[in-house]
């Protein structure tokens, strides 16, 4: 374990990672390998999202052991995630140590997110509120932005330029320019970026016949396709002193214009965007102790047209228009070591979230204070980490978490863990304060957060060529927030959930090929008991199945690869009447470096032009391509 002092999003932890032993900061806030890490972690670098060439975070993450991804058409299109199997509202997202997402929702909108502008995705699966406080039931993803690269250390005077232009399937054109530079003590990278295709109509036609009876898709029929344009920018830039203190600063802008079925009671075109910012500030006052202050702010905006009129002036009724969340954050991290291998991390996290909206919410603001503890230490083939935190919100109280893991090393690299947490969800602004609609009351401020218990059990070992883990775990959920069509969807803590699950991964290097796979098997079901119509069915969107593999090898300049990916059935809804049936997709990718400094990509997506839904009668993409030309000189 690594015993010096230092932060949540120390650039050196982030640009200091091997194939062999990627350095994290999500799992504890502080940097350490992911042999250490005592949870499930998945790292994805740079280098893996040049290899697999995705074209949007979802396709990224689609797969991975535990994340389960819907979307409700093609891209751009509103997107949800289900991190071993709880709520789309229980996985907590960072951007650069800032906490993102709509505070109506409830979630953030990955979708939005280009995946030109990443340069690395930490996946920490298993409660973490005892670290971050709400929301982190399933876990937390923190997304990386990209960092300033040097030439070889040696002066900002020679800025490096880097260059991405991808055309494809559905009238697809994007590109992306950067300029990045440092040296020993300073990094910066500026970059822009845009997106637009023409799309495909995302929900299927039959879907408003099929509302009649189920409430299918987007209760329209729409032929037209849905086109998406985005535009993005981010910007980084930091300073290290000889003496260790160093000021780093994170920017990151995208804006989207998204077009889907509607109508003029739901509009049929929205203007979304996503804001955020942050600046970190660190130092040493002694060997031992490290303070890292941080402060941030995120914004997710969404104004919604029909037409391209101004849905609120299109429908006077509505009571929607525009939603504008605001998170405003700083923390103050205390890192101490203690001794060799003991570390004591304290701190306060301070939140703000506000609501700007065309809809009369009954209240637009609230805050939350964190105080947190953990201690991590390493005792011969032992390791301990224990975490405790308080959170006191100013609207539903106090609040407190904590969690428990321990890891033994064994001989030959195999390592056993087990862990124990605790966490919470705290309700939406819309289950709190959503205003009565036609005098009926439509949200609860009398709502409790959703309280969790997990436990986990995990082997992995890497040997030689191979590498492979095993992780079994169970969530607990009470005071599940459920819209009950009895009390016309008044949102109550009236229900239960219990999800087991057990994922399993397996790689290697096989004579140049690079093999990874991963293997999801889970039963996220509805605990709610006797007096619960679904009790025993599966939560929605759910599989309870999934797997994934991944294989690339380079020949010279040339690379080649595939991903195989498949999911079992699930349903659409809480009463398991809309089946969602099983799939599995297949694609293929090649790459050449023609010069040192140029590559060329290519990517047959769903080569096998495979139908299927991740939501109810809505359309995924078919058999697409997609053709990259990039441009990134050498560092030296």
């Amino acid at each position: 374990m690594a015993a010096h002092a230092t932060d949540q999003n120390d650039t050196t932890a982030q640009n200091d990672t091997t194939a062999f032993d990627p350095v994290i900061v999500t799992a504890t806030r502080t940097p350490i390998t992911v042999e250490d890490a005592l949870s499930s972690v998945t790292v994805i670098t740079r280098a893996d999202i040049e290899r697999l060439q995705p074209v949007s975070v979802i396709d990224l993450l689609t797969g991975l052991p535990g994340v389960n991804l819907v979307q409700s058409g093609g891209l751009g299109q509103e997107s949800t995630l289900f991190l071993r199997g709880t709520n789309s509202t229980h996985t907590l997202v960072l951007i650069d140590g800032v906490r993102i997402g709509s505070v109506t929702a409830g979630f953030a909108s990955l979708e939005q997110i280009p995946v030109e502008q990443i340069e690395r995705i930490e996946i920490v699966r298993g409660p973490r509120s005892s670290l971050y406080g709400a929301d982190a039931i399933g876990g937390v993803i923190q997304i990386f932005t990209r960092h300033g690269q040097t030439d070889g250390g040696q002066t900002l005077s020679n800025p490096l330029p880097s260059l991405s232009m991808t055309a494809g399937s559905n009238g697809l054109f994007g590109s992306e320019a950067g300029l990045s530079g440092g040296d020993q003590h300073a990094w910066y990278n500026v970059s822009l970026g845009g997106e637009y295709t023409s799309g495909f109509p995302g929900c299927k036609f039959g879907a408003a016949e099929a509302n009649g009876g189920n409430g299918a898709g987007c209760f329209v029929d729409d032929s037209r396709d849905d086109a998406y344009r985005n535009w993005n920018g981010a910007a980084n830039a930091g300073y290290r002193w000889d003496n260790g203190t160093e000021l780093a600063f994170t920017w990151l802008r995208s804006k989207n214009d998204v077009e889907y079925a509607g109508s003029p009671y739901g509009g049929n075109d929205a203007v979304n965007e996503q804001r955020v910012a942050g600046v970190r500030l660190s130092f040493t006052p002694l060997n031992i102790w490290k303070v890292t202050l941080n402060a941030g702010q995120s914004k997710d905006l969404a104004t919604t047209y029909y037409q391209g009129t101004y849905y609120g002036s299109y429908y006077p009724l509505a009571q929607t228009g525009y939603y504008n969340s605001q998170r405003n954050q700083f923390s103050w991290q205390n890192d101490i070591a203690l001794a060799s291998n003991q570390l004591l991390t304290i701190g306060v996290d301070y939140q703000q979230e506000h609501l700007d909206s065309s809809t009369g919410y009954l209240a637009d603001d609230r805050n939350d204070t964190g105080t947190y503890a953990q201690y991590q230490g390493t005792f011969g083939r032992n390791e301990v980490q224990l975490s405790a935190r308080h959170d006191d919100n100013s609207q539903y109280g106090g609040h407190d978490t904590g969690a428990l893991a321990w890891g033994y090393n064994f001989d030959h690299d195999l390592r056993l863990m087990a862990s124990y947490g605790t966490a919470f969800h705290a309700p939406t602004f819309n289950d709190l304060y959503y205003p009565p609609y036609g005098g009926i009351p439509s949200a609860n401020p009398n709502l409790k957060p959703e309280k969790s218990r997990s436990g986990e059990l995990g082997l992995s070992q890497k040997l030689g060529i191979w590498n492979w883990a095993l992780n079994a775990y169970q969530t607990d959920i009470d005071d599940l927030i459920l819209l009950d069509p009895s009390q016309n969807y008044v949102p109550f803590n009236v229900s239960k959930a219990r999800i087991r699950g057990l994922e399993g991964q397996l790689g290697a290097n096989l004579d140049g090929w690079q093999v990874q796979g991963y293997l999801t098997l889970q039963q996220p079901k509805d605990d709610g008991g006797a007096g619960d119509a679904n009790n025993g069915n599966l939560l929605p969107r759910r599989p309870e199945r999934t797997a994934r593999i991944d294989i690339d090898r380079r020949f010279g300049d040339f690379g080649v690869g595939t991903t195989w990916y498949a999911a079992g059935k699930s349903y659409d809804d809480a009463a398991n009447q809309n089946r969602l049936g099983g799939y599995s997709t297949l694609a293929l990718r090649a790459s050449w470096h023609f010069t040192a400094d140029w590559q060329v990509e290519a990517k047959l997506a769903n080569a096998f032009d495979k139908e299927y839904e991740t939501a109810y009668y809505f359309n995924q993409p078919g058999r697409t391509w997609y053709l990259t030309l990039r441009y990134s000189p050498s560092t030296h």
